[in-house]
Formats: structure tokens, sequence, C-alpha cells
């Protein structure tokens, strides 16, 4: 924390290749921390999912430091085909979900197009030795040669951490999955596509129940399609879900099996027609929503701005943020080269004071709700000193 009480954001250190020749599959396409921030998985368009965990020795030193080492990887997917459809599935990893810890063992839920998987993380420090009907290569004794009794005994070994694959949710969706939200009673969760929304038991691996479903009857008079999914944080009955024509709506289990009817509609009064543009349907798409940790707001990000809600209050966000204004005048070169359709995600800070998103050229930008003071910063690869202020970036 800097001296005046703003935050001081510093330089950590970079995990992965900075060679600029980088092969498809080593891009990274997700990153989720776990809920005490202890451990930080990434998934990539290989389909493999590498976890870092936090250093120990980082956690106490001041002013703290966030450094991370490798802790375990695994190959999450693999690319398949779809041979009714004629389509291959790739195997890229769309998106990571903690569950929160019951045990020793880490769990997260891994999806790609297709397909989510439950992974058990755990560690192994010990082993059996002195089986009495198996040598400790693994070959069985001849039991002739078996003269006496022994005890199993347990001895230490080199640490070994395991990804292994607990459940395998697969052929509930027509098109590609888009996000997974764990409820807050670790037993369910959803997953949504383009168009449906399905509800899940992490033990029931062969059934899911359709709880969201706008397709139309007719492809032709399709209007808008479902770009996020989130569960409320406290309440295991509530989600939302956010649109292509930059609405959200909130649902509740409990008024229906089949959640067609939302029980708000949060969406920003229509604009004036004397500033519409052919644009300002495509910039008002929200590629991203997420509920504050309180339970009480959530916060939107379509392609120019930030908005913050009230769950109390329907008819306008409380709060609006511009995350890169100065590109409102490109908006038909960024059209003519498609970057006008790119998705950014966004987050809360912890006590729900500030709120973050990404930019373009490696920038991030943050927001203090309560002194509306805000920072452009650079993610660059290229700060060598560990530690380094980062320094706030002007754009224009």
């Amino acid at each position: 924390m800097a001296s005046y009480g703003e935050i001081q954001w510093c330089f950590s250190q970079v995990k992965g290749t900075l060679e600029d020749d980088v092969t498809e599959a080593d891009i990274i396409s997700c990153v989720e921390f776990n809920h005490d921030g202890d451990l930080l998985a990434t998934g990539d368009k290989g389909g493999r999912v590498v976890i870092f965990q936090r250093d120990p020795c980082s956690k106490t030193s001041i002013p703290r430091r966030g450094e991370y080492n490798v802790y375990s990887t695994f190959q999450s997917h693999e690319p398949e085909f779809d041979y009714l459809k004629s389509l291959e599935i790739e195997e890229k990893i769309n998106k990571i979900r903690w569950l929160k810890r019951k045990n020793p063992a880490h769990f997260l839920l891994s999806t790609n197009d297709k397909t989510i998987k439950l992974w058990k993380v755990s560690e192994r420090d010990k082993r059996v030795e002195g089986y009495n009907t198996k040598e400790e290569n693994g070959h069985m004794r001849d039991p002739a040669s078996i003269t006496s009794l022994r005890v199993p005994v347990i001895k230490p070994m080199e640490l070994l951490v395991e990804a292994s694959p607990r459940r395998i949710f697969a052929n509930a969706h027509t098109y590609h999955i888009n996000s997974i939200s764990v409820n807050s009673d670790q037993e369910t969760y959803l997953s949504a596509d383009d168009l449906r929304i399905n509800l899940w038991h992490l033990e029931i691996t062969d059934q899911s129940f359709n709880i969201v479903d706008i397709k139309p009857t007719n492809m032709e008079e399709l209007t808008e399609v479902i770009t996020a999914t989130e569960f409320h944080p406290l309440e295991c009955n509530l989600f939302v879900y956010s649109s292509s024509k930059g609405s959200i709506r909130l649902c509740d289990m409990r008024a229906a099996a089949l959640c067609d009817r939302h029980a708000k509609l949060f969406e920003e009064p229509p604009d004036d027609p004397s500033t519409r543009s052919f644009f300002s349907e495509i910039i008002s798409s929200i590629s991203d929503v997420k509920l504050s940790n309180s339970g009480r707001y959530m916060v939107s990000r379509d392609y120019l701005t930030l908005k913050v809600w009230d769950l109390h209050m329907e008819t306008k966000p409380i709060e609006s943020y511009p995350v890169h204004e100065y590109l409102r005048t490109k908006l038909c070169s960024l059209y003519e080269n498609d970057c006008i359709f790119d998705k950014f995600e966004c987050c809360w800070k912890g006590n729900d004071s500030a709120i973050m998103s990404g930019s373009y050229n490696n920038y991030f930008r943050v927001f203090d709700r309560t002194t509306k003071k805000d920072a452009t910063l650079e993610a660059s690869r290229d700060i060598a000193k560990p530690r380094t202020v980062l320094k706030p970036r002007k754009v224009c």
C-alpha cells in the first residue's frame, strides 16, 4: 500500500516463455485463482492445465510479494472429432473454476467447447513398503517363498503431486460452452453455451437439467445469445446470465424448473435515436458479468465500459466506467478488422471497493469505487527487476 492509502502495484514475476515465437498450443486461454489465492491455474490452447503454488516465503515477507512456483501440470483435454456433425472439437481450455477446499486435496472444473471435467489434485509424500505378496518393484512374490508374515510400513518419499479426473460431464451442449460457475452449495454447477444453460450435480455425469433455453423454434428469428452466467455467491437458488443485447437476467430456481421467466431484468434505457449508430448494438454486447463478494452488486463488461449494477435496481447501472473511450471514434476500423468483437473479462477486489478489467497493448484498468480514481497499468514482460513499481500509463 502507498502512504496515502492507494494500492501500489508492483511487478512480481513472469511465468512461461519470454520468446516472441510461441507455438499456438502454448498460448494461455484462461486463468483462475483458487479461493485463498494460494494456487493459480492456467489453461492453454493445447488443452493443458498448469497450476502454480504461492511461495510460502512471499506470504510473510514485508512488503508482501506474490511469487508462484509450478505445482502441477497435466493434460486436461485432447482434440476430438464429432463424426455426426463432421466438426473438430479443439482442446483449448475455455474456463477453469475451483471448488472450495474441504480436505487436503484440491478440486477444479475445466472445460473446452463440449466437455467439462472435474479434477482432483492431491499430494503424496509417503509410500507403503514391506508387502507380503509382492516385491518393491511391484512383481508378485512366489507363494512358496513366503515363510513369514511381514507388517507393511509407511516411509517418507519425495513429494508427488497427482492430478486425476474424477468426473467427466459430456454430451450436454450442442453449442460451444462459454462459461461454468460453481454454486455456493458446492454440490451443483452451471454450464452455459450460446443458447442454453444446464444445471449439473457434481456426483452425476450422465444427467443435467436444462434450466434456460432461449433457442427459438425458427433459428432465423434468433436475436440474442447467452454470453456469460454466474451463480450468486451466497444464495444457492439465484443466478444471473448476460446476453449479446446488453441485458442481464436474474433467475430464481425456486420459481420454476425451467427459468424461462426471469425474476429481474437489468438493462439500460434505449439510446437516444439521434446518437444511435450501426455499432451501438455490437458494443453493448456484454462479454462478462461477475457478482460482488457481498452478493449485493454485479459488474458487467461490454466493449467500451464497465458497469456496476445494484441487484435492487434494474433500470440502470449505479456506476459506469469508460475502459478505453478513445476507441469510440475508431469503431469503423475496429469493425473492419473484427477487433470490435473481442471479449474482455472483469473482476472485483476482495472487499468490493474496486473493479478491474483488461484492455489492449497489455494494459489493464483499475477503478476505485470510493474515490472514483482510476489507473491504467501495463502488464509488461520486459520488466527485469522484481518488485518494480508499475507506473500509471496514459492512453489516448
